[in-house]
């Protein structure tokens, strides 16, 4: 009986490990695929983060920012600042500091 439920759990644990790694792969290929642009509509992040930034004390560092995380999320909030929500890659991406890096 004993053996019957090592031999149980040692299937439950295998057959648990390969759908992680299943799934694990289906995300790294998603991610893949929308950095590549496969079906992805790519913005422009230049005329975007122009006007994102058009009215930011320090420019340069905010068109920088901005088009940094524009390439990474394929998008960007709307207006000259907050909006956020509109775009929740965009908000979610942080310095090493922990500070939002997105303007």
């Amino acid at each position: 009986m004993a053996i019957f439920r090592s031999k149980l759990i040692l299937l439950l644990i295998l057959f648990c490990l390969t759908t992680y790694e299943h799934s694990l792969q289906l995300h790294v290929h998603a991610a893949e695929a929308a950095q590549v642009g496969e079906g992805v509509v790519k913005i422009d992040c230049g005329g975007r983060c122009k006007g994102r930034c058009s009215k930011s004390s320090r420019p340069n560092l905010c068109l920088r920012a901005c088009n940094s995380c524009c390439y990474r999320c394929n998008c960007v909030p709307p207006g000259t600042a907050g909006n956020h929500h509109l775009c929740p890659c965009y908000a979610s991406i942080t310095t090493r500091g922990g500070r939002l890096k997105c303007p």
